[in-house]
């Protein structure tokens, strides 16, 4: 089951349930820049039931058939879960992702790939600590894909050890890019004037941001629009998405300080131990090795 905080986050989301100071689950790109170049074409949206409720993530393929993405993007998810590739998934309503026949089941492998998009399992790392320690943060999960991915490169998931290389002194001057299908926070064009979540455009876009602070388990940057040194930062909907170091992915949307993604963002580091051996058991022999 997810959080009851990541339920009370999902408040603020899509009117679809679509998911994403206390740290909170991620989920868009804020002061970013669309991915119109479909430049990170192997960075999708995935979509996925839960106790009813329907949310989404973002998730990087790193094989044909398995793609990366954050922990309790995964953790209770009900049925199959839904992804897409496509850069633009929906500028204005309707959406364009259908609803399970049964939400409380969640979705069927055969509904989702007759609507026209792939469908995969959820997988959580079996030492997710849902958000309660800090030390063994351990937000990450996988999708198996039910059929393998023709047509796109996979990324390149970091060696191990790629941050601690970092120098402290050189962290705040190490940029950092986030790429997701996240919630954009805006003043509105009529109503309330204060920045806030926008259920449309659902699109890939990238920001790029200084590091912050990093932990064994986790890499904090600093996720401010205004910030001269970076471009912006992640919000709700990116939550899985790839932290991009020259190319490479060192970590995975995890959390932000602040309900209007203008601060400090947490990222999952996957260039550890506990993770890449856990993500080693997903080969093409043994994908079923993992623990949902």
């Amino acid at each position: 089951m997810h959080t009851q905080l990541f339920k009370l986050v999902a408040a603020l989301m899509l009117t679809l349930g679509l998911a994403g100071a206390t740290a909170v689950p991620a989920a868009a790109v804020t002061g970013g820049t669309p991915d119109t170049d479909n430049t990170y074409s192997n960075v999708g949206m995935i979509v996925f039931y839960d106790d009813g409720g329907r949310y989404r993530c973002t998730a990087t393929l790193i094989s044909p058939t398995l793609l990366l993405t954050a922990g309790h993007c995964t953790f209770g998810t009900d049925g199959s879960t839904l992804v897409t590739f496509e850069p633009v998934v929906d500028e204005e309503p309707p959406l364009s992702v259908p609803t399970a026949q049964d939400p409380d089941a969640g979705y069927t492998a055969q509904e989702i790939q007759q609507a026209g998009f792939l469908s995969g399992t959820a997988y959580t790392h079996p030492e997710y600590s849902n958000f309660t320690d800090m030390d063994n943060w351990n937000d990450v999960g996988v999708i198996v894909l039910d059929k393998a991915v023709r047509g796109i490169t996979p990324a390149t998931v970091a060696d191990l050890g790629t941050l601690d290389a970092i120098p402290t002194s050189e962290l705040s001057s190490t940029i950092f890019r986030a790429v997701g299908y996240g919630t954009e926070v805006r003043k509105a064009e009529e109503g309330p004037q204060n920045p806030q979540p926008m259920s449309y455009p659902i699109i890939r876009r990238y920001a790029d941001m200084p590091g912050q602070k990093l932990t064994p388990q986790i890499l904090q940057t600093n996720g401010n629009e205004n910030d001269n040194r970076g471009t912006g930062g992640t919000c709700f909907g990116d939550s899985g998405g790839p932290l991009l170091l020259d190319g490479v992915i060192v970590g995975v949307t995890s959390y932000g300080y602040t309900s209007n993604c203008r601060y400090i963002d947490g990222y999952q580091r996957v260039d550890i131990a506990v993770v890449q051996d856990w993500l080693a058991t997903f080969t093409t022999d043994t994908q079923t090795k993992g623990r949902k």
